[in-house]
Order: C-alpha cells, then sequence, then structure tokens
C-alpha cells in the first residue's frame, strides 16, 4: 500500500461527523497557512502517516507574533463578560463535538479511546472555568502609608503569551494555557506538539467559530528549533508558558530572561508512590493502577517509583501484576482498549532500557517487560519487584508503562527514599527511628502517594 493509500486509509477510519476538523495547515491571524515543507503525522497505534502540516519556521513564526500583537489591544478592551461568552461558546462546541475531537486525539497520541473522551471534557472545562474566573478578576485597594494616599491596584492583561504544549495531552495542555490568557485579554501564539498538532488545529477551527477574533489566538506547526527561538527572545511576547522536559525548560527559560519575560514551567516529574502495611490494599492497587497506566504511563504525574512495606510487599507485587497483565492493549479506534502505544520508538526504548537496568541490578520480572511485536509502538504492562534503590527508573521519569516496586522496612526509610532525587536539598538521610514500624511515630493515614 503506498504511502497516499495509508493515509487515506488513517483518515477514513477516523468517522469523523465533521471531518473538516481533520486540518493540515497552522493558524495565523485568523487564516489557515501552509508551506513548502511538510511534517508528517504518525499514528502510533499503526505506524502509518495520519496526515501532514506545514513544517514552518522563524518568519511564520514572527508573522504569527505581529498577528496577535495587532489584535491584543482590542480583545482587551472587552469587558471580561464578553470574552467569558467567547470561551463559554467554545466550551459548548468542544462538548458538541467531543466524539470526533476524542477520535482524532486517539488517532495521533494513541490513548484509549475513553481517555479521549475524558480529556476532552477536562479540556473544556478551562475554557468555561477561566472564562467566569476573568469576571472575578479583582483589584485591591491597600491601606496607604500616609493619610492622604490611597493605594489602587489593578489586573490588566500582560499581552501576547507564547505557549508551547506537549504530545501528551494535545488538548486539556492547550485549554489550560489559552483559556486563563484568553480569559484575561491576552493573545496567544500557540507552538504544539509537531507528534501530535491535530487536537490543536481542531480546536482552533471550534474557536474561530466561537468568536475568538483573528489573530487573538494562533498555531504556528513544525520543528521546535526555529518556533521556539521566536516565542523565547522576540520581545513582544510578555509571557512564555511552557509544559515538557526539564532539560529544555531549563533552556527555554534562560532564553526568556534577555527579555526579560514571565515564565510559567511545567516540567518532568518523579513521583513516589508509598503504600504502608495498614493500607486497604485494594485502594492501593486500584490507585497504583490508575496512576501508572493511565495513558501508558506517559503523564508527568504518574507515579514513577513504588515504595511498599517489607511486610505487604510481596502481596502487593502480586496483586499489581495481576492487574497489569490483564489490560487490554491495542488501537483505541480499533475496539476497547485500557491501554494504546507509547508515542514513538524513543520511547519503548527507554522503557526496555529501564527495564533492563533494573532486571541486571536484581529485579524480578513478574509481567511484561519488553515491546509488543507487530505494528505500533506498544510496550507491555510492566511491574518488577525488589527493584534496587538507584535503579534507573528511579532516577528518571520513565515515561512508560512500567511499575517497579522496592521495599521499605520504617516510615521514615520510606520517606528518606521519597525525597532521594536529583532536586533534594539538603540530602537527606535515612534518621533513626524509636518507635519502629507501627510505632508511636507511625502515621495512621491508610495509603499514601506523591
Amino acid at each position: 500500500m503506498t504511502q497516499i493509500a495509508d493515509t487515506t486509509a488513517e483518515q477514513t477510519r477516523l468517522a469523523l461527523k465533521r471531518p473538516d476538523l481533520l486540518r493540515e495547515a497552522a493558524y495565523i491571524g485568523g487564516a489557515w497557512v501552509s508551506g513548502p515543507e511538510l511534517v508528517e503525522v504518525r499514528n502510533p497505534a499503526t505506524g502509518r502517516v495520519l496526515a501532514h502540516i506545514p513544517n514552518l519556521g522563524a518568519e511564520a513564526t514572527l508573522q504569527a507574533v505581529t498577528a496577535a500583537t495587532a489584535a491584543q489591544g482590542e480583545w482587551a478592551a472587552r469587558s471580561a463578560k464578553a470574552r467569558a461568552q467567547v470561551l463559554r461558546k467554545w466550551f459548548d462546541l468542544m462538548m458538541a463535538h467531543q466524539e470526533d475531537l476524542a477520535r482524532l486525539m486517539t488517532a495521533e497520541q494513541g490513548k484509549p479511546l475513553s481517555e479521549s473522551r475524558g480529556e476532552i471534557a477536562y479540556a473544556a472545562a478551562f475554557l468555561e472555568w477561566f472564562g467566569e474566573e476573568a469576571k472575578r478578576a479583582y483589584g485591591d485597594v491597600i491601606p496607604g502609608h500616609q493619610d492622604d494616599r490611597r493605594i489602587i491596584t489593578l489586573k490588566q492583561p500582560v499581552g501576547v503569551v507564547a505557549a508551547v504544549t506537549p504530545w501528551n495531552f494535545p488538548a486539556a495542555m492547550i485549554t489550560r494555557k489559552v483559556g486563563p490568557a484568553l480569559a484575561a485579554g491576552c493573545s496567544v501564539v500557540l507552538k504544539p506538539s509537531e507528534l501530535t498538532p491535530l487536537s490543536a488545529l481542531a480546536l482552533a477551527l471550534l474557536g474561530e467559530e466561537a468568536g475568538v477574533p483573528k489573530g487573538i489566538f494562533n498555531i504556528v506547526t513544525g520543528e521546535a528549533a526555529p518556533i521556539g527561538e521566536v516565542l523565547t527572545t522576540d520581545p513582544r511576547i510578555a509571557k512564555f508558558t511552557f509544559t515538557g522536559s526539564t532539560a529544555v525548560g531549563k533552556l527555554l527559560a534562560a532564553r526568556c530572561m534577555d527579555t526579560v519575560k514571565r515564565v510559567s514551567l511545567e516540567l518532568g516529574g518523579n513521583a513516589p508512590f508509598i503504600v504502608f502495611a495498614d493500607a486497604d490494599l485494594d485502594a492501593a492497587v486500584e490507585g497504583a493502577m490508575a496512576s501508572k497506566f493511565r495513558n501508558a504511563g506517559q503523564t508527568c504525574v504518574c507515579a514513577n517509583r513504588f515504595y511498599v512495606e517489607a511486610s505487604i510487599a510481596a502481596e502487593f507485587v502480586e496483586r499489581l501484576a495481576k492487574r497489569a497483565a490483564g489490560l487490554r492493549i491495542g488501537d483505541g479506534l480499533a475496539g476497547e482498549t485500557d491501554q494504546g502505544p507509547l508515542i514513538d520508538a524513543r520511547a519503548v526504548a527507554k522503557a526496555r532500557r529501564h527495564v533492563e537496568d533494573a532486571l541486571a541490578g536484581g529485579a524480578r520480572l513478574l509481567t511484561g517487560g519488553a515491546a509488543v511485536e507487530g505494528e505500533g509502538t506498544y510496550f507491555a504492562p510492566t511491574v518488577l519487584a525488589d527493584v534496587a534503590p538507584d535503579a534507573l527508573l528511579t532516577r528518571e521519569e520513565t515515561f512508560g508503562p512500567v511499575a517497579g516496586i522496592t521495599a521499605f522496612a520504617h516510615e521514615a526509610e520510606a520517606i528518606a527514599l521519597a525525597n532521594s532525587t536529583a532536586r533534594a536539598w539538603p540530602p537527606i538521610s535515612t534518621p533513626p527511628t524509636s518507635s519502629g514500624p507501627g510505632g508511636s511515630a507511625r502515621r495512621s493515614s491508610r495509603a499514601w502517594w506523591g
């Protein structure tokens, strides 16, 4: 089958009620823009090309900033109520097209269709919430330092906002940035992940129909470096917001300092999940499943490390492995699934590397541990026991469906392990405990996860 036929088949499989929601153009100044160079968008469940988007660079990004700058003043001059009405209509349109948006997301990102439906509702809620909150952006009257002085503060839009969003939540990570920005009276230039741009472009179309003025919401597609260079250095951009890896976030924040932009960063995580001996094991296992295997482990708030009290570790691991082994893996557009593919081959390679490192350090494999053969970038839900405290999967964000369990003897050790990350300062050592497990110093919570 040729690539054109592959792409046609992939788009047909979407079965969208509104086929025009699949856009293969960027959105700048209220116009749909293409370019001579294209980037492939692949369905990770099949490995086939789903669409092509323009690979725009610095020039197009500058055009987007110019459009956003020109439009922002008129938008800011509207009342908060008027802006809220536009955002509410945008919310309504998202919910009216929830199924189409969910199918589009599952096709480009890979998550189960049920998760995509949930994300669309979650994403739409940001537009509704921040639209209403904009009406309540109150100022303050502050007591002055002299009797004849009155200090008044007002909240005003900062101007043009640049937003860079990730591939793992391709709708929610957009609306949680764009919603508050537009509600406050700002304009936005968005750079979505080149792996999952189709959800962003569909949102732009619905935003246009909701009445978002031309130039207020702009989307520049393509490779990150030239676009990011403009977004971090152009002095017309007042605020920069980024969700992604810690390493990239540090670089982007440093570039923003030359023009002293306001910066908001949401970076990588290494969250611990701690289970004590007095926990409700059924609840703990269900919590672990939700925290670890949602979106195939590809969330920055996933539990990345599991610490379980030694007396219940064997039972917890057995139960977790049984639940993980029962997850249905597959293409969300082909039937009911619990876990979809990882985003690409690099993600599969990282999950494999973390498993191999843990096994080399003495861990035991209970289920999974390898890529799933066949088309797509699937990795089997994996549970490992007896993971060494210094294994890679305790020190790096796995971003995959790999749960590694380390046993601990008492609460102080659990806290020390949980805090023993690269960012923990000052270094935390395990303090001696006089009460021991279950003693008077023991907390009474049933289950706790960070």
